[in-house]
């Protein structure tokens, strides 16, 4: 661990015991809502700059529309990809960005937090109950009813996929606003949503056509790369790719490459570089199946809606293991690449997108 590092893992562990305290939930209160339409303006604060954090927080910013239709949802975040990601969110009203670089930019940092003073909220919501600065952001805005992020026990043993980091803030919605008296909703957990428009779609079909010179076959889309130890050796990506290019030889197989522009199979498949997110989701909207290590791209293909396969070496599948559309993630601590074909192999079988030899 650089040292760099060393000082932002301190930095975190102080600000969140200095933190944990602050604020109780107001819903805790004996008041109660007369109508669904008392509610006109909720703030979410997720003050982070991640794409993966961001997307995971699309499933709240979609419950609260659904239980609210009528309110106006403004958003508190870090850097600018918040803007894009939340483009075809009508309901998304004002969305305040804090600069990545808060020294560098301490005018706009400063801006950024005292514009949560300027508009008064009905509710104010914290999506991760142990950030630091989405609970001071939360405690300082000006608000009725400020939720944290608590989930209680109760919710805890009814709903044991509440640890997901995506669905955790969910609960925690419901359960407050039931002490409002409100009824929440009880279906499944909204799913990550980029709402890619018909255009978009249109678009990354043509792209990938141009990509693989074959749109008759399907398409699966590895993602080599990711983030320090999540990040897979070249020589299990040359094992995996060997193997699944030999057990689905009637697909395509293409990679999209990260920012860094790095592969991890050297640039030896026909591969897709953007720097556009949604353009990036578009094209992986149109492909069958997506395979990558838990990051934030592994996020825009569930938010994109294409099934896909999370691996995951560490001990965090729960929390960030991509759902919905069939989408799985596999532990690469046991089995091997056979057996995590064999999984591969249900969820195209699951979306009717397994293309037999002689088919």
């Amino acid at each position: 661990m650089n040292v760099l590092k060393k000082i932002n893992n301190t930095r975190r562990n102080v600000m969140r015991s200095i933190t944990k305290n602050i604020g109780s939930s107001s819903a805790d209160t004996n008041v109660r809502l007369s109508s669904k339409a008392t509610i006109k303006r909720v703030l979410i604060c997720r003050p982070n700059h991640r794409l993966g954090n961001l997307l995971l927080t699309t499933p709240l910013v979609q419950e609260v529309a659904a239980t609210f239709p009528d309110c106006k949802i403004d958003l508190f975040v870090k850097g600018g990809l918040a803007p894009i990601l939340f483009e075809n969110y009508s309901y998304v009203d004002r969305i305040i960005k804090l600069p990545k670089k808060h020294f560098k930019q301490l005018h706009t940092y400063l801006s950024g937090w005292f514009s949560l003073k300027t508009r008064r909220y009905d509710i104010v919501i914290n999506v991760a109950e142990g950030s630091s600065s989405g609970r001071l952001s939360a405690q300082f805005t000006n608000a009725k009813y400020k939720f944290f992020g608590e989930v209680d026990a109760d919710t805890q043993l009814k709903h044991p996929d509440q640890v997901h980091i995506a669905k955790h803030p969910v609960y925690s919605f419901r359960n407050h606003i039931a002490r409002l008296g409100i009824t929440p909703n009880s279906g499944p957990v909204p799913l990550l949503d980029l709402k890619l428009s018909p255009d978009e779609i249109a678009e990354g079909k043509k792209t990938l056509a141009a990509i693989t010179g074959n749109p008759d076959k399907k398409t699966i889309c590895l993602y080599t790369f990711a983030t320090g130890s999540k990040c897979y050796c070249p020589t299990f990506w040359d094992d995996f790719y060997s193997k699944l290019k030999a057990e689905y030889p009637n697909h395509n197989v293409i990679e999209v490459l990260p920012v860094e522009n790095i592969s991890q199979i050297t640039h030896t498949i026909p591969k897709f570089y953007s720097t556009d997110i949604r353009n990036i989701g578009a094209v992986i909207a149109n492909t069958c199946l997506f395979i990558g290590a838990d990051c934030g791209i592994m996020h825009l293909a569930s938010a994109a809606h294409t099934p896909t396969v999370g691996l995951f070496s560490g001990n965090n599948i729960e929390k960030y293991q991509p759902y919905g559309n069939n989408s799985i993630a596999i532990s690469t601590n046991s089995g091997c690449t056979t057996n995590w074909l064999e999984v591969i192999n249900s969820v195209l079988t699951a979306n009717k997108c397994l293309q037999k030899i002689g088919a």
